[in-house]
């Protein structure tokens, strides 16, 4: 049995061995499967790095710890080692390689390599000999682009096995499509295969994006029969011409000097990655994709974005010479160069893939939350986590707010959320009792103290995070408290409101801080509305305390007078003046007679002195 020393001493030798030159490397496991792929400048290096125990991350150890053997490959250069890498992790699929999550639900615009060719939609690219176009995200371009070549060239549609013998021999009859003029009838021999063939060629030139040197051909021909003095035929061609201008002018047209370029951008979390890959063509653009990488090790996004443009450019092979990317990254492509631009047209393509990269990110994220509907709040809670520096989730959070009108009927409120949804069973409320006048400090310094000392008393699970509905003055008075006096270890955040009485920043520790947060993001608009629910709460207290004190009688100062007697004796008498009115024996009868005599006697007892 190998001990783990005798596995380190193997690897070290491997090591010390390996050559100073471009190759990639492959790890693999106890059982001899390959675990993980990587390809190097000067391979030396690079493995070594892995063992270099100053260097190594969390993931990096786990995966060191999985090595017990290594394999290489030496190439002549560096752009072999990155294409080689990009085939073994696809041939082999490693465990701590990222995986690439790849959408097969876009669609593509297949041409097939027949005598009579057929453009159709497909979703599978498994034909033998066709030429694929796409994929396309935005369906309603592949359409436009296939109603464009069928308005002008009208392509069959049958699935009929042309060939030159059987149409010659007459196997085939016309169909409706004929009838219709949505089909010249090549089955028939009432379009030749030449002719037919001259047809798809100029559907495969629309399909790559050139239809500004289709339109222009057009227009020469269209000149040219018009000299001829052949205007039925001119006519025709300028029917076609009008399509294509049309179809021009509905596309995204980014540039007029701008031809033959991708471009490529990223969106990245600590999971996943999403990459954006656009092509452009005659200023428009024409392949549009997005893919996701899920995250194995600490892959940065220079290395994920190198990956997924050697994927892309393989996948969908172009001659394209210039990448733009939003940084640059290691990409030794023979001829091609990389352009990171900051402003112009160029800069405005990169801000498009931004754009496109940044809305598939939000869809996918909306997707996977209304799968799991949980997801949402535990993501917001990491955020929190981050954004705070906080040493756990914080699953429980608590709010203060302070509510009365010049010192009167003073109060507070304390809600409670989890998993950041309110927990209105655990909602508190609070009368001011030893604060006289307005002062929020000193009544959210009586609020806080009853509230966390009677919880460490009584031994109940603390808060992961207190937020104030204030700024810097209510959280140092909130830590005086917890921590100063109770000794207890709460993080505090605060919530500052502008002169409108919005939320204008998050506030965090000590002295405080302000935090970044986007005024349209999510975690911004939820403490938004966590601040608004804990202000409605203690004002509805205080309303109702205010209300019950401008509605109180001499009834309520009775002792023995409860909601059904007040009830009774207001029906009975209809005001507090008539019933001071009554006698005693008017009560007696109504009441009873201990009851009775006993109100009489209360309500009449400052007359008797």
């Amino acid at each position: 049995m190998t001990t783990a020393k005798d596995r380190q001493e193997y690897l070290r030798g491997i090591v010390l061995n390996l050559p100073d030159s471009p190759g990639c490397y492959q790890y693999l496991d106890a059982d001899g499967s390959i675990i993980y792929v990587g390809k190097a400048k000067r391979l030396k290096r690079r493995v070594s790095s892995y063992f270099n125990k100053e260097q190594q991350t969390r993931k990096t150890r786990l995966l060191v710890s999985k090595i017990y053997d290594i394999k290489y490959v030496v190439v002549p250069t560096e752009e072999d080692a990155l294409l080689l890498e990009n085939n073994l992790i696809k041939r082999y699929k490693p465990r701590y390689n990222v995986l690439l999550k790849d959408d097969k639900t876009y669609p593509s615009i297949a041409v097939t390599n027949e005598p009579y060719p057929r453009i159709f939609k497909t979703r599978q690219r498994t034909i033998p000999g066709a030429s694929y176009y796409g994929p396309y995200s935005h369906v309603p371009t592949m359409y436009a682009l296939l109603d464009l070549c069928r308005q002008l060239y009208h392509p069959r549609t049958c699935r009929l096995a042309l060939t030159p013998e059987a149409v010659a021999e007459g196997r085939f009859k016309v169909c409706l499509d004929f009838h219709l003029h949505n089909c010249p009838g090549p089955c028939a021999g009432h379009q030749s295969q030449a002719e037919y063939q001259k047809n798809i060629a100029a559907c495969r030139e629309i399909l790559k994006g050139n239809t500004r040197e289709l339109a222009r051909q057009m227009r020469d021909e269209m000149q040219q029969l018009a000299c001829e003095m052949r205007f039925e035929e001119a006519q025709a061609v300028k029917e076609q011409y009008e399509l294509i201008e049309n179809f021009q002018a509905r596309s995204e047209v980014v540039s007029n000097s701008l031809t033959n370029i991708d471009v490529f951008s990223i969106e990245s979390d600590e999971q996943t990655a999403f990459v954006n890959y656009l092509h452009i063509t005659n200023g428009c653009v024409n392949q549009a994709f997005t893919f996701e990488y899920r995250k194995r090790l600490d892959e940065t996004d220079a290395e994920l974005l190198s990956l997924g443009i050697v994927e892309m450019r393989s996948r969908y092979p172009n001659n394209a010479r210039e990448v733009i990317v939003p940084f640059t990254v290691d990409l030794p492509l023979e001829g091609v160069v990389q352009t990171v631009p900051q402003r112009g047209e160029k800069r405005k393509l990169l801000e498009l893939s931004q754009l496109n990269v940044k809305q598939y990110r939000f869809d996918r994220l909306k997707q996977a939350e209304k799968l799991n509907p949980e997801q949402k709040q535990v993501r917001l809670m990491k955020e929190i986590q981050r954004e705070l520096n906080l040493p756990k989730l914080p699953y429980r959070i608590e709010l203060f707010d302070n509510s009365n009108i010049q010192g009167a009927d003073a109060v507070a409120g304390c809600v409670v959320f989890e998993k950041l949804k309110p927990a209105k069973k655990l909602y508190r409320k609070y009368i001011i009792r030893t604060v006289s006048g307005p002062d929020d400090y000193a009544s959210m310094e009586e609020v806080v103290r009853r509230r966390y000392s009677r919880m460490k008393e009584e031994g109940e699970s603390l808060p992961d995070l207190i937020i104030a509905d204030g700024g810097r003055g209510q959280m140092e008075v909130i830590h005086r408290v917890t921590a100063g006096e109770l000794g207890l270890d709460i993080p505090i955040a605060g919530l500052a409101k502008d002169d409108r009485h919005r939320t204008r920043e998050l506030l965090f520790g000590f002295p405080p801080s302000t935090i970044g947060l986007k005024a349209d993001g999510q975690l911004f608009r939820l403490l938004t509305r966590m601040q608004d629910e804990v202000h409605r709460y203690a004002i509805s207290f205080h309303r109702d305390k205010r209300s019950k004190r401008q509605t109180a009688s001499a009834l309520d100062q009775v002792k023995g007078v409860g909601e059904k007697t007040k009830t009774l004796l207001l029906k009975e008498f209809g005001s507090v003046k008539r019933l001071m009115e009554a006698d005693s024996a008017r009560l007696e009868q109504l009441l009873g007679p201990t009851r009775g005599r006993k109100l009489y006697e209360n309500l009449h007892a400052d007359a008797k002195k």
